[in-house]
Order: C-alpha cells, then sequence, then structure tokens
C-alpha cells in the first residue's frame, strides 16, 4: 500500500515538473532558422525541443530497424531462433533482472520480497525450472510450507529438475519427524544422483536409524566406490554396521549366525570395542579361549575399556582373585600408566583382599585425577581395611560431586551415553561416539555439595600404604567378606562397581 502511494505521488509530481516545463518553452522569446539549398524554415524554442526528442526517437527506432534485419538475415541462413531471440530479448533481459533481485533478496532473508521477484521473472522467461525453485526456496524462508511442497512436487515434473524436487520434499519430510517418507524419497534421490554426498549422507542415518544394516552397508559400498569416503574410515563403519547386524541376529535366537557375524565386525576393526567384546563373547562361548584372550588384547592395546575387562574376565570366570590377577597381567602390562589400568588393578586387589596393595595402586590416581569410579573404589577400600563407616561415607559423599569420568561422548553434539550405540540418540549422527572425558561444564553444582563430607565423615587423604611384612599380613585380621558389597549400595549407578568385577 505505502510502494503504490508512493508511486502515485512521483506519477503527479512528473506530470506537473513536464506541465511547468512546457509552460516555460511556449513563453520563450526567440526562433532558430535552418536554410538548405535556398528553402528556409523557421522553428520556435518548443518546435525544436519537440524535433529533438522526435530526433532522438528516430535514431533509436532505426537502431531497432537495423536489428531486426540482421535478425532477419541469419533467419533467411539457417538460424531458426535469430528472429524469436530478438523479439524477446528485452524480456529476458527483465526477467533475468528480476531473477537476479530475487536471489539476492533470499540470500538477505527477505522471503516475501523473493516470492515476488520469482513471479516477474516467470512472467518474462517462462523458465519454470529457475523461478519455481527461488520461489520453493521462498516460501520456506517465509514459513508457507505448503506452497513450498507444491512447487518441489512442480519439479518433479521435469527431468532436470527431479532430483532438486524430490530432495525439497525429503527434507521437508525430516524437519515434520516423518522419517519413513524421507526414507523413501532418499532412496528416490539416491537412485536419480548416486555420487551426490548430502542424500548419501541422509540416507545412511535413516538407515542406520531404522535399522536397516543391510542397506546401510549398500548405501557405505557406494559411498567408497564413488570416491566419498577413505578406506579405512568405511571398514570402521562397514563393522559397525555388521556388529549391529550381528546384535539383530543374536536377539532372533540364530546364535551362530551372530557369532560369525559379530567375529567378521571384529576382524575388519580391531580396535572398536564393542565388536571386541562381541567377538570375544562368540570365541567364548565356541570354546577358543586363546581366540578370545587374542581379540581382547588386541582392542586393550588401542585403548584400555571397562568393558574389555569385564569380557576378559568372563572367558575365566570361576578362577580364583589370585590366578585372575596373574592372568590380567596380559593386559595390565600393555599400559600400566593408564588410568582404566590403575582402577582394574585396584578392583583386582580388592577382590583377592589385599587392601595396602590397592591403596598403593589407586592414590596416585586419587590425587591428581579424581572422578566417581575411583572414589568409589576408595570408598571400598576402606570399608575392606575396617576403617570407621564416617570416613567412608565420606568418599561416597566426594564421589557424588566428582567428575564421572571417562564415558560414550557424541563427538558431533557432546551428548553422554549410558552405553554405546551406532547412531546418537540426541542429533542422530553416526559413528560419532567416542570414549573420552566428557567436556568441562560450567553450570555450578547445588548449593552445599561442598559440605557433604563433613556432614557424613572427614575424608582422610589416600596415603600409600607400608609395605606389610608376610608374617604381619598373616597376623592381621582378615576384612569382612560383605565390605564390597555394601559399597556397591551407595556406588553411582554409572561407575563400575567392585562387586561387578569380583564376579
Amino acid at each position: 500500500m505505502l510502494w503504490s502511494l508512493i508511486k502515485i505521488l512521483a506519477f503527479v509530481a512528473f506530470v506537473m515538473l513536464a506541465t511547468y516545463g512546457a509552460t516555460l518553452l511556449l513563453d520563450m522569446q526567440g526562433s532558430a532558422t535552418i536554410d538548405i539549398g535556398g528553402v528556409a524554415a523557421s522553428f520556435s524554442v518548443i518546435e525544436m525541443v519537440i524535433g529533438l526528442i522526435l530526433l532522438v526517437a528516430l535514431v533509436w527506432l532505426a537502431f531497432k530497424l537495423i536489428g531486426l534485419l540482421i535478425a532477419t538475415f541469419r533467419f533467411l541462413n539457417g538460424d531458426e531462433t535469430a528472429i524469436s531471440r530478438y523479439l524477446s530479448r528485452n524480456r529476458e533481459r527483465k526477467g533475468y533482472e528480476a531473477l537476479s533481485e530475487g536471489m539476492m533478496a533470499l540470500a538477505s532473508g527477505e522471503g516475501r520480497l523473493a516470492m515476488a521477484k520469482a513471479n516477474r521473472a516467470e512472467k518474462y522467461l517462462h523458465r519454470p525450472e529457475l523461478t519455481n525453485l527461488l520461489t520453493a526456496q521462498a516460501a520456506e524462508l517465509t514459513g508457507d510450507r505448503e506452497t513450498a511442497e507444491q512447487t518441489y512436487r512442480k519439479l518433479l515434473e521435469d527431468e532436470k529438475t527431479r532430483f532438486v524436487g524430490v530432495r525439497g520434499l525429503m527434507k521437508q519430510k525430516l524437519e515434520q519427524g516423518d522419517t519413513e517418507t524421507a526414507m523413501i524419497l532418499a532412496k528416490k534421490a539416491f537412485a536419480i544422483k548416486p555420487k551426490h554426498v548430502e542424500t548419501q549422507d541422509t540416507l545412511l542415518r535413516l538407515q542406520a536409524e531404522q535399522a536397516d544394516w543391510k542397506g546401510a552397508r549398500e548405501t557405505l559400498t557406494t559411498k567408497l566406490k564413488t570416491g566419498q569416503l577413505p578406506r579405512n574410515v568405511h571398514r570402521r563403519r562397514d563393522a559397525i554396521l555388521a556388529l549391529c547386524e550381528a546384535k539383530d541376529i543374536f536377539e532372533t535366537g540364530h546364535t551362530l549366525q551372530a557369532h560369525e557375524a559379530a567375529i567378521e565386525a571384529n576382524r575388519m576393526s580391531p580396535d572398536l570395542i564393542p565388536a571386541a567384546v562381541m567377538a570375544a563373547q562368540a570365541y567364548d562361548e565356541k570354546g577358543n579361549k586363546r581366540a578370545a584372550t587374542r581379540v581382547v588384547k588386541k582392542a586393550w592395546e588401542v585403548q584400555p575399556h571397562p568393558d574389555l575387562a569385564a569380557a576378559f574376565a568372563a572367558i575365566e570366570p570361576d578362577e580364583t582373585p589370585q590366578a585372575r590377577l596373574k592372568r590380567f597381567s596380559t593386559l595390565t602390562r600393555l599400559h600400566p600408566d593408564d588410568a582404566e589400568t590403575k582402577m582394574l588393578l585396584a578392583e583386582l586387589h580388592i577382590a583377592a583382599e589385599d587392601f595396602p596393595e590397592a591403596r598403593r595402586t589407586i592414590s596416585d590416581l586419587v590425587a591428581n585425577d579424581p572422578n566417581a569410579r575411583n572414589m568409589t573404589i576408595m570408598a571400598a577400600i576402606e570399608r575392606g581395611e575396617g576403617s570407621a563407616d564416617a570416613v567412608v561415607r565420606g568418599w561416597l559423599a566426594k564421589a557424588l560431586t566428582a567428575p564421572r569420568g571417562p564415558q560414550w561422548i557424541c563427538d558431533n553434539c557432546q551428548h553422554i551415553h549410558a552405553t554405546w550405540e551406532p547412531v546418537c540418540s540426541n542429533c542422530h549422527s553416526f559413528d560419532t561416539l567416542s570414549w573420552r572425558e566428557p567436556p568441562e561444564s560450567d553450570a555450578a553444582m547445588p548449593t552445599g555439595t561442598e559440605m557433604l563430607p563433613l556432614i557424613v565423615g572427614q575424608i582422610e587423604p589416600p596415603t600409600p600404604a607400608p609395605v606389610a611384612s608376610p608374617s604381619a599380613v598373616e597376623a592381621a585380621p582378615s576384612a569382612p567378606t560383605d565390605a564390597v558389597t555394601d559399597a556397591e549400595v551407595v556406588e553411582d549407578d554409572e561407575a563400575e562397581t567392585v562387586v561387578e568385577r569380583r564376579n
């Protein structure tokens, strides 16, 4: 409305100025005489101005006629579109100007202006493959999803724009949460352009979310063949999909097939911890304990992990604590300074009721890198050595506010997962979980948590216990067998319990 009013006022002002100028010319005195070949003609000022305007118009018309004659000459020489191009050149110029202005408006976030320019460009160009795309994107920008969907459906009618239409509809369905329809559209887009990276990633993510492991492996192979994925990354992700496929097979009761799939996944990516755990279980159930040990050891060499320790313990479930401590030296000597190794050794010593050695093993870790798990282990050590309940409760209270330690964290969105998953449950990214320390949070703990140790008991600093002589060890009273079990009751949910290590 405002723009229309401005145009009307501008037109009125132009008419007024033109009238005023004509009045001045009529009142102006003077004339001009042109003598050609003895023929003289006299012109007033207004007549000269009008003649000049007509002369300019004639020159412009002459150039247009010359252009038309050139186009006609080209048409006669076989260029069938020469005359039509000449006649539509001005319309094309206006149309492309409107199209470029619409693209600039779209980039500037002016959705309604972009739609108006798209309509103007279509009026002059009659090129729906260009203007419909601009209209659809402008409609999405303004929130008009219905117009955007209708426009994308129009793009499906043309072979050249079909992929753009399918991709636009797919993105709309993803935003609406309709993953089933989005999966169908992603497959169609993938069939049209198998080398399109975004379509490959979207289809792979949707297939992984819907547990279509076979289809996901085919998509992953296509990414490798088209050069969009390094071979080592392909092997790891293919191993992840094979592992997920093995889990599904195991749930259906086909244990033998599941074991073979798990072993295959471990063979493709020996450092994938979940695959190593499942492959070790498969070898163990087949009676091949040596192969199970080899699988766990190879994964432990890359990164120590409590799940690997649990799988290694399950190979010999009935061994004595002393025998287990000796057998676990296969793992503990690989990374002796790693925090996971130290906590594992402490738990093994607790199971063997060697509490002084457990304290010596973990004391530096508690002092330099405290977390909920190693503080809980310290509580178990205190209980095993017969310390007062206040001391034990102090350690457990301290563990409540301590960092949780390494966890499965998404590298894309930093979301923390209780267990490993192939797809992040928060951002739905594929193969982004890694075992590491969570990023430090700036959020403050509830007021008063620093008073917990004072309320439940004072925590004594973990000082290394003196080395006792064999006679002193024999004379010392043994710790109660249920000490660790009591500690487990108040231990944090996700921290590894000592009782689980003993079992």
